[in-house]
C-alpha cells in the first residue's frame, strides 16, 4: 500500500526537471516581445500576432508529441528528444541575438530557434506532465497535492527566469538580449542533466517497475490493456476533457497578455520607479509564478479543508472560480486607467494587484485540469489526451496574439472587435472582462453534467 504521509522521490525529480525546462521557456519569453520590437525592429502588431502564433504552436506541437510518445518512443524518450531541440533552439536564439544588426542572418536564425523550440516544448511538455501521475496508483488521493507541487516547480522556474535573464537581457542596449536567451538555454542543458542522470533511479510506480518505457518494452499484459475498445465511461471522460479545454481557452486568451499587451501597458503606462530604481518591465511576469509559489500551498489546503467536510467543489466549478477571478483581475486594471489623462502614468500597485487575481484564478483552473485529465484520461491515451489539454492553449496563445493586435496606439485607427469599439486602454481590458465573465458564467452552468459525465464512483 502507498505510503500517504509522503510522495514518491520520483515526483521531486520530475519537480526540479521542469522547473529547469520552465525556467528555460520563461526566460525566452520574458525577452521575446523585446526583443522583437527592440532588437529586429518589428512593430506591435506583427509582434504581437508573431508572438501569438509562436506560442499557439508550443502548445499545439505536443498533440504530435504525444501521439509519438503513446505508439512508439514512451515518456522518456520524448522527454530527452524535446529538451534537446529546446536547447538547440535557445542557442539559434543567442545567434540571433548576437548579430542582431545583420537582419538577413539575424532574423533566419530568430526563426529557426522559435522552430525548435515549438518541436520540442511537443515532446517534452506532454510526457512529463503524464508521468506525475504515473509514479501513483489510479485512486491515490495524493495526486491532486502531487500536481499541486509539480505546479510550484514550474512557477519556481517561471519566477527565476524574467528576473535573471530579464536582468541579462533587458538592459535597455539590444545588444544584451542574447545573454538572456544564452541563459535560457544553459537552463534548458541543466534540466536535461538532471532527468537523465536521475531517471532509472527513481521514475518508478508503486510496484518498483520503470515507468515511461516505450510501449514495445511493456509487458503483455499491459499491452493488452491497451489494445481493448475504449468503454461508454471512458468516452463521456474523453468529452469532459474536451468540453473543459474548449472553456480554458477564454482563460489562457487573457491570462497569455503578460507576454505582449501587458507587456507594453507596464513598459509605456507604468509608474515604475520604486525608490529611484526603475524596474524592468520584464520583471513584472516573476509576479505571477512568486504568487503561485506563495498560495498554492493555501488553496491546496483550502482543497483539503473543505474534502474533509464534504464541501469541496467539483473540478469544472473549481474551473469556472478560475475565470471569474481572471475577470476581476481586468476590472481592477481597467478601473486604473478609466480617467487618467494622456500621458499620466498609473501606480505600480495596480498592476500588482491584476497579477495577484489573475493568479487565484490559474489556480483554481491549471493545477486541477491537470490532475483531471490524468485521473479522466485512458492509460493508454494518457499523453495524447495531456496533449489534447494543452492544444487548448495553443489556441488561446493564437487568439492572445490577436486580441494583443487590438492594444491602441496613439495616431493609429480606432480598432474595433466584432463591432465593439477600442477607443483607448479601459476599453481594450473590458474586453477580456466580458469575455471571462461570459465564459464563467456558461462553465458554471454546466458544472452538474460534466461532474456526471465524469463518472466519478467508477475507479
Amino acid at each position: 500500500m502507498a505510503n500517504q504521509s509522503s510522495h514518491p522521490k520520483g515526483l521531486y525529480l520530475l519537480f526540479a526537471t521542469e522547473m529547469w525546462e520552465r525556467f528555460s521557456y520563461y526566460g525566452n519569453r520574458a525577452l521575446l516581445a523585446l526583443f522583437m520590437i527592440s532588437a529586429l525592429s518589428f512593430d506591435k502588431h506583427f509582434t504581437s500576432a508573431l508572438y501569438g502564433q509562436y506560442t499557439g504552436l508550443v502548445y499545439l506541437a505536443p498533440l504530435v508529441g504525444g501521439y509519438v510518445a503513446d505508439r512508439f518512443w514512451g515518456n522518456r524518450r520524448s522527454i530527452v528528444v524535446g529538451g534537446i531541440l529546446m536547447a538547440i533552439g535557445q542557442f539559434f536564439l543567442f545567434f540571433a541575438g548576437t548579430w542582431f544588426q545583420e537582419a538577413k542572418l539575424a532574423i533566419p536564425l530568430f526563426y529557426s530557434g522559435l522552430g525548435f523550440i515549438i518541436a520540442g516544448n511537443g515532446f517534452f511538455k506532454p510526457n512529463i506532465s503524464t508521468m506525475v501521475g504515473q509514479l501513483y496508483e489510479p485512486n491515490d488521493s495524493r495526486k491532486d497535492t502531487a500536481y499541486t507541487i509539480f505546479y510550484m516547480g514550474i512557477n519556481l522556474g517561471s519566477f527565476m527566469a524574467p528576473l535573471i535573464c530579464g536582468a541579462l537581457g533587458d538592459t535597455g542596449n539590444p545588444a544584451d538580449f542574447r545573454w538572456g536567451f544564452l541563459t535560457a538555454g544553459v537552463g534548458m542543458l541543466i534540466s536535461l542533466v538532471i532527468f537523465i542522470a536521475f531517471r532509472d533511479k527513481y521514475l518508478v510506480d508503486p510496484a518498483g517497475q520503470l515507468i515511461g518505457l516505450a510501449p514495445s518494452k511493456i509487458s503483455a499484459e499491459e499491452r493488452a490493456k491497451r489494445d481493448t475498445p475504449l468503454t461508454p465511461v471512458e468516452i463521456e471522460r474523453i468529452i469532459v476533457i474536451g468540453v473543459l479545454s474548449f472553456f480554458v481557452i477564454f482563460f489562457w486568451s487573457a491570462f497569455e497578455q503578460a507576454g505582449v499587451s501587458l507587456t507594453f501597458f507596464a513598459a509605456e503606462s507604468l509608474d515604475r520607479e520604486v525608490l529611484g530604481f526603475t524596474v524592468p518591465t520584464s520583471w513584472f511576469q516573476s509576479l505571477n509564478p512568486v504568487f503561485v509559489l506563495i498560495f498554492a500551498p493555501v488553496l491546496a489546503s483550502l482543497w483539503t479543508f473543505l474534502s474533509k467536510r464534504g464541501a469541496e467543489p467539483s473540478s469544472p466549478t473549481k474551473m469556472a472560480w478560475g475565470l471569474l477571478f481572471l475577470g476581476f483581475g481586468y476590472i481592477v486594471i481597467a478601473m486604473a486607467v478609466k480617467h487618467i489623462e494622456p500621458g499620466v502614468k498609473v501606480s505600480i500597485m495596480w498592476l500588482v494587484t491584476m497579477y495577484w487575481l489573475h493568479t487565484m484564478g490559474e489556480l483554481c483552473l491549471s493545477p486541477i485540469g491537470l490532475s483531471l485529465v490524468n485521473k479522466l484520461a485512458p492509460a493508454r491515451f494518457a499523453s495524447l489526451l495531456m496533449a489534447v489539454w494543452f492544444t487548448a492553449s495553443a489556441a488561446a496563445n493564437w487568439f492572445a496574439g490577436i486580441l494583443a493586435g487590438f492594444y491602441p496606439e496613439s495616431g493609429q485607427a480606432v480598432p474595433s472587435f466584432m463591432g465593439y469599439q477600442i477607443n483607448g486602454i479601459y476599453e481594450f481590458f473590458m474586453l477580456f472582462v466580458g469575455m471571462a465573465m461570459a465564459a464563467a458564467a456558461l462553465l458554471l452552468l454546466s458544472t452538474k453534467k460534466l461532474q456526471k459525465m465524469m463518472h466519478p464512483e467508477v475507479v
